[in-house]
């Protein structure tokens, strides 16, 4: 599969570039809105907790239907903001092997952290979709919103479980990314939409945001009130 990418130019490289969430969310929004404004058998699929604000723009801005996808990072212990994997709520994991091996991670701490992670999506279902099933992904294109592209496992997972729901088209859309993640994604999706690429051996989703903090649940549940999806 050949992967079309699209990124500003004037945006590569650059950081703290985008005030918040919602504002990133409207400039990707500008990046597909020639491709996807109102095309039929689109869904918008947001991934909690970041994501949220990001799909929901996107959602609004080009009149598509949003549901989310309920996916979690696996962290390293010791470190909860970065990932070594991630996990899906079917169960389903995508583990990076080399960093685990970088870090000297056992497999004890691996399948303690997965099944911490793995109670967290079904909290997160429960709270974000009131246990609803899966969105009807059968024949449609989707697009995955998040907040950014650091290692790319996490969007792995996702597009794992859009294949496997049958969806018919697959784009990746994200406000900033590492070009290592979209290296990693590429070949496995139709498209990838990225305002903000930024090369380096250091990368982290932060810096391209002003002001940047994590979303609570309360905070997930608001948004998705307001949105009418809850």
């Amino acid at each position: 599969m050949k992967t079309r990418i699209y990124q500003i130019q004037d945006l590569k490289n650059r950081r703290f570039i985008f005030e918040d969430r919602d504002h990133a969310g409207k400039v990707l929004a500008e990046l597909l809105r020639p491709y996807y404004q109102g095309k039929p058998d689109t869904l918008v699929l947001g991934i909690p907790s970041g994501g949220v604000p990001v799909a929901i723009q996107i959602s609004t801005a080009l009149a598509l239907p949003m549901d989310l996808l309920i996916i979690r990072k696996i962290p390293i212990p010791g470190n909860p903001e970065a990932g070594m994997g991630s996990v899906t709520l079917s169960g389903e994991m995508f583990l990076n092997e080399g960093l685990i091996h970088h870090f000297g991670i056992t497999p004890e701490q691996i399948e303690a952290q997965i099944q911490r992670v793995k109670k967290e999506l079904q909290e997160r279902n429960r709270l974000f979709r009131k246990g609803r099933p899966e969105p009807d992904m059968d024949g449609k294109t989707v697009i995955i919103a998040d907040d950014g592209l650091a290692s790319g496992f996490t969007t792995l997972a996702a597009v794992n479980t859009c294949r496997k729901a049958g969806a018919s088209r697959i784009v990746v859309a994200a406000p900033t990314g590492s070009d290592t993640a979209i290296s990693r994604l590429s070949g496995q999706v139709d498209e990838i939409f990225c305002p903000n690429v930024r090369s380096g051996q250091y990368f982290a989703v932060a810096e391209a945001y002003r002001n940047w903090y994590d979303l609570d649940r309360e905070e997930v549940i608001s948004r998705l009130q307001e949105a009418g999806l809850l």
